[in-house]
């Protein structure tokens, strides 16, 4: 029996790996530390499969396309097609249908993220692993893999499968993507807790990560699925997409708005018939035509046609948009979780603090680049006059192996991240290590924590010189680099407290120490190391903050948006860093740990997780989990990351966002975003930029909808008191076509509301369109439609002819809705200012083309034929456009009666 590549009858042996002794793991496999035979292991590819990652079972294509006209508001598009095929308009018809058509395409192409972000994750895997078969040191493809296998890594390769290590040598593991550690992790074939998590199973490698540094021996555990990154995978496959506040919003409003027609067709077939006796045929041609002016064709293609635009302007801003509804989701954002490495921070291990006996000093710049100081009391520090300084900038510059490189106008490391930050200091501080050879070395050990090296100078001179953990380095001390450069004795009570100050400070400490060299020797051995040594001093070092994350996190706090830290960091330096960022303040801040979320239940983390600001030591299961319970307390969250680690949890939440440059591509495939400079200020932008779309959304169904209230109104009025139709239906759809095409799109390109970032998020399960805009829709609809049945009866009392009334009442319409897209520029404040007249030039490039149309519809004598207008004179305009002025005013009166309510309020 096996399961997941694994022998099931092994019991807890292979379920815990890492918690068994090495050769209890060769048993339970059927191993042996000679490797497998090609035969056995043919046999056992055979019966596990290969070691890649399953490709779900697609949809069948008609299926997936079908989906995607699945929504309230297609089925009414399609029932306008419809309703325009009765009629015998095919042109309309075409026109609605290829509306519909477009709308479910954009959707088609833009989503199946879980499908291609499990081919993201499955590019990771390894192409060849180095094996021993047959006694014999081959190279196969990582496919070919099975349990059983001893497989050998050196640095720069990438783990082909999980495997418990036999033996290594110096070896460390860039585990980031998995835990989100900014530093290698050092590996070795001791065992652990059976509880550990994933990061600290220091005698496992992982498929899909690398190796920093060292090699290792390692036997195979698990292949395929069975993996760490193939459990993540199984995880972004099974969370189920959820309907973001736009899209349930408007199925909601579109429910409301299909019945409130259906049944207002019934009221006006059944008066019509039994109140002024119309003939069958009569009320089937003002039910259609009632139907045609209620049914806001242009709401769905409004809506796409919005968030296209709002697509397009965030990537100006570098945030790329995978899914037209995340761009509004991002604007109802209540919570941002955010993954600590890569995202709040550079990735890139900084020198801070340095302390020697003869003072502490400060170190300025970020990253790997060059351009900083080290200063003393905001001073810069000299080498020559700071001994203990030169002491240890040597020591650290000199016990190392990485350098930076300049490449397009940016620092690159080679080496190691912590290595890194040191030769830094070193090139800030001024040091010059040209002139130095290095004659032997002790290479860093993961038992001893330390590495060393024999260097000799160009004047003969020759030190040894050594770096690594604080503990390990006092041990080994007998005395310490006083303030003058001198030697004293070892003060170890005042380190020790120093370190504690720097840990508290979440930086990672790191000693330096030195010794004289046994004379006459160019050989350095681990067993020279042991006492004796000169304790130099200390260097903290941190994985640095963004700078534009600080601020953007307080513009996100003054929007009303909570921030939260999850991190697979220990939970002293994710604390320290939330703090340096403003995530949280003050000293009592509640942190909790992936074990204490393991041992919580379902309503305990529920009740939590809203006040929690600081999770450490999380694995991807607590990030789904933490994101869930947010969800389940109605909060809108946005999750952002750059690892595989992240991946499940991006799925899950409403809106997720990627790095897009340190961003692996199965973390970009599962999010709805994609940071393009992978910086943490521009998703405070992106929410801007969703609040800003958001209300241009409102803004438009706020002026589209009076269009259809008053045209259908219209018609309603007329059956109702059994009096002739001042509208045909040609005539709604020619006003439908002019205004919401023209004008309502227009409000698409309005710029941000002044206050847009100042105001708390939107209530996601608030309508799209609340109380106090239905009355001012109702308003609108009677302002409009009464001015157009004034002005027809107006006109025919005149002794004008039908086609002209119903020219004038056309035009009526018009400029009633010409008139109220001022009003709508801004939702609340007046409109009665001079603003109105200028940040928007669409708005006037669309009433151009609406003045040009209406002329076209009431002079060209085909418009006369296609939809039986007439020609009308200069009284017929100047009566509809001082009405027209009359509605916006009345409008605006409404606004500041609104206005001075709320204020009461």
């Amino acid at each position: 029996m096996t399961q997941g590549g694994m022998r099931t009858d092994a019991g807890s042996v292979l379920d815990a790996p890492w918690a068994a002794e090495v050769d209890d793991v060769f048993a339970a496999l059927g191993a042996t530390g000679a490797g497998l035979t090609s035969g056995a292991a043919a046999a056992e590819l055979a019966r596990v499969g290969p070691n890649r990652l399953p490709t779900p079972p697609r949809a069948p294509l008609w299926r997936r396309v079908l989906s995607h006209f699945q929504d309230v508001l297609i089925y009414i598009l399609l029932a306008s097609a419809g309703l325009k095929a009765i009629l015998g308009d095919w042109i309309d018809f075409a026109i609605i249908l290829a509306v519909a058509v477009i709308n479910a395409a954009i959707g088609f192409i833009q989503e199946g993220r879980a499908e291609r972000a499990l081919q993201g994750i499955s590019e990771m895997l390894s192409v060849h692993a180095h094996v021993r078969r047959d006694g014999e040191w081959t190279t196969v493809d990582a496919e070919d893999l099975v349990p059983g296998d001893l497989v050998r890594v050196r640095s720069g390769d990438r783990v082909p499968a999980d495997a418990r290590l036999v033996d290594t040598v110096n070896l460390r593991v860039d585990e980031s993507a998995l835990t989100g550690e900014s530093l290698p992790a050092a590996k070795h074939a001791g065992t652990v807790a059976a509880d550990a998590g994933v990061g600290d199973r220091h005698d496992m490698l992982h498929s899909g990560t690398l190796v920093a540094a060292g090699t290792g021996e390692a036997v195979v555990v698990a292949t395929g699925p069975a993996t760490e990154i193939g459990r993540i995978s199984t995880l972004i496959s099974t969370v189920d997409a959820l309907e973001t506040p736009l899209t349930r919003t408007l199925a909601a409003f579109g429910k409301r708005l299909a019945l409130l027609i259906v049944a207002l067709a019934i009221v006006m077939v059944v008066i019509g018939k039994l109140v002024h006796d119309f003939t069958i045929p009569e009320l089937v041609s003002a039910a259609i035509g009632f139907a045609v002016a209620a049914v806001p064709e242009g709401l769905p293609a409004l809506v796409t046609i919005t968030l296209a635009l709002g697509v397009q302007q965030m990537a100006r801003r570098q945030a790329i948009t995978r899914k037209l509804t995340a761009v509004e989701t991002l604007g109802s954002v209540t919570t941002i979780c955010s993954d600590k490495t890569g995202t709040l921070t550079r990735n890139e291990m900084t020198a801070r603090s340095v302390r020697t006996r003869g003072g502490h000093y400060a170190v300025s710049g970020i990253g790997y680049g060059i351009d900083g100081d080290v200063t003393v009391d905001a001073a810069p520090a000299s080498l020559a006059d700071h001994p203990g300084l030169r002491a240890l900038v040597e020591t650290m510059s000199l016990c190392n192996d990485a350098r930076v490189v300049e490449a397009d106008g940016a620092w690159r490391l080679v080496g190691e991240p912590t290595e890194g930050a040191l030769h830094v200091l070193g090139v800030k501080a001024g040091f010059d290590p040209a002139g130095w050879r290095r004659a032997a070395v002790v290479p860093f050990e993961s038992a001893t924590k330390y590495m060393a090296t024999l260097d000799v100078g160009s004047d003969g001179s020759r030190a040894v010189h050594v770096k690594g953990a604080p503990d390990r380095l006092l041990a080994r001390s007998s005395s310490q680099l006083g303030p003058t450069g001198t030697t004293e004795p070892l003060d170890t009570a005042f380190w020790n407290d120093e370190i504690d100050r720097l840990g508290a400070q979440g930086l990672r400490v790191l000693a330096a120490a030195r010794t004289a060299p046994t004379a006459g020797r160019d050989s350095l051995e681990a067993s020279d190391l042991d006492t004796g040594l000169e304790f130099i001093g200390l260097v903290g070092i941190v994985d640095p903050p963004r700078p534009e994350a600080v601020e953007a996190i307080a513009a996100c706090h003054t929007a009303g948006i909570r921030v939260k830290m999850i991190t697979g960091d220990h939970a002293g330096t994710a604390v320290a860093i939330a703090r340096e960022m403003g995530i949280v303040r003050g000293d009592d801040v509640r942190v909790l740990t992936g074990e204490q979320l393991e041992a919580m239940g379902v309503e305990e983390l529920h009740d939590l997780a809203p006040v929690v600001d600081v999770y450490a030591r999380t694995s991807p299961e607590h990030k789904i989990r933490i994101v869930s319970a947010l969800q389940s307390r109605g909060e809108v969250v946005a999750m952002t990351g750059d690892g595989v680690n992240d991946a499940p949890a991006l799925t899950q939440a409403e809106v997720g966002v990627a790095m897009g440059i340190k961003g692996t591509d199965a973390t970009k495939e599962a999010a709805e975003v994609v940071l393009a400079d992978d910086n943490f200020a521009t998703i405070e932008r992106a929410v801007e930029e969703g609040r800003r779309i958001y209300d241009n959304l409102r803004k438009s169904i706020l002026f589209l909808l009076p269009t259809n209230g008053a045209q259908s109104l219209v018609i309603l009025v007329a059956v109702l008191f059994g009096l002739a139709l001042p509208l045909e239906p040609v005539q709604v759809l020619w006003v439908n076509m002019v205004t919401g095409v023209t004008l309502s799109l227009a409000l698409a390109n309005e710029g941000a509301e002044f206050d847009v970032m100042a105001r708390p998020p939107r209530d996601p399960r608030a309508p799209i369109l609340g109380a106090a805009a239905l009355r001012r829709i109702a308003l609108v609809s009677v302002l409009i439609g009464g001015a157009t049945l004034g002005v027809f009866y107006a006109e025919r009392a005149a002794g004008y002819d039908l086609a002209s009334a119903q020219t004038t009442a056309v035009t009526m319409l018009a400029l009633g809705q010409l008139a109220y897209l001022f009003n709508c520029r801004f939702l609340d404040r007046s409109s009665v200012t001079l603003d109105v007249l200028r940040g928007n030039r669409v708005v006037w490039w669309s009433t151009i083309a609406l003045v040009l149309l209406q002329l076209v519809f009431v002079y060209a004598p085909f418009m006369h034929t296609w939809f039986g207008s007439a020609a009308i004179g200069a009284r017929e305009w100047g009566i509809t456009l001082a009405l027209a002025v009359v509605i916006f005013l009345v409008v605006e009166a409404a606004k500041a009666i609104a206005r001075r309510a709320r204020r009461a309020g």
